[in-house]
């Protein structure tokens, strides 16, 4: 997500349908109105999308108003480790965009017959999905990594079932629809990454859980954990619409170094009793 602005400032002036597969949300930008939000990666479009419509107008001396932005851009995601998709074995991906156009396009050029590719027109679901399944893919690698045998099989389906209900509100305060996250960006991808061996998230909870620090963890790695870098935002994000996100609250703070891991745990076992939603 970090190099997702550079990219698309290189394309501008292109005709053709784009679409990324990078899944997160820009680190916030800090300015004189203090930390900004980041954004998604259709958000990121939108905005250098208008600024350069401003900038054109300007340049032309045009008064008129501009007319309502239609994006041609689209996003694939979806539960696929890489290495497997590199193998050929099967995987189901969906193929988000608010044009019809972008997301056929799409569907013929990846459907095969080791690549199912499903169609949606919720691209803010898909990509709010895509986002919050990596930080609550680190409370799962927690979870599991807390004691000699983890915290058990009942905790971590408690943990992803909430953590589904927090990545659920979310998205819905940003204008996603529900059934998005039932669907394969959603909670296909969140089951992945949080139980999956190949998840590079899960693995920063497994190592904090067993006493490394993060840079630690994260060096280890050789990869990017794309949740260690959006969590902070995710929460920001969260607290601005004034959405209640406790696990990935809990997993910033874990990240920062200001709790433990165990002390996270007492943290959202002793929230107060209330309804599931």
């Amino acid at each position: 997500m970090s190099g997702l602005r550079g990219m698309l400032a290189q394309l501008q002036g292109v005709s053709c349908p784009v679409a990324w597969l990078c899944k997160g949300f820009e680190a916030g930008l800090t300015g004189q109105q203090g930390l900004e939000n980041g954004l998604l990666g259709h958000e990121i479009y939108a905005q250098m999308t208008h600024t350069a419509q401003m900038a054109e107008i300007a340049e032309k001396s045009e008064t008129t108003e501009l007319t309502q932005l239609s994006l041609r851009c689209g996003v694939l995601s979806g539960p696929s480790f890489a290495l497997e998709v590199a193998r050929g074995q099967p995987t189901a991906l969906v193929a988000a965009s608010e044009h019809a156009a972008v997301r056929d396009a799409l569907v013929q050029a990846f459907h095969s017959p080791v690549l199912r590719v499903y169609a949606s027109d919720d691209l803010v679901g898909v990509e709010v999905g895509g986002a919050v399944k990596n930080v609550l893919a680190i409370a799962t690698g927690l979870c599991d990594g807390l004691g000699k045998s983890g915290l058990g099989l009942n905790a971590r389906a408690a943990l992803i079932t909430r953590g589904l209900a927090e990545m659920t509100r979310l998205g819905l305060a940003l204008g996603a629809k529900t059934e998005t996250f039932m669907g394969l960006s959603g909670l296909g991808d969140l089951v992945l990454t949080a139980t999956g061996d190949l998840s590079r998230n899960r693995k920063v909870g497994l190592l904090l859980a067993q006493g490394n620090t993060l840079a630690q963890a994260v060096t280890s790695l050789g990869h990017v954990a794309e949740g260690v870098y959006c969590a902070r935002t995710v929460s920001q994000r969260a607290l601005s619409l004034g959405v209640d996100m406790p696990i990935t609250q809990c997993v910033v703070q874990v990240l920062d170094g200001t709790v433990t891991p165990h002390q996270a745990v007492k943290l959202l076992m002793g929230r107060d009793a209330t309804d599931e939603l």
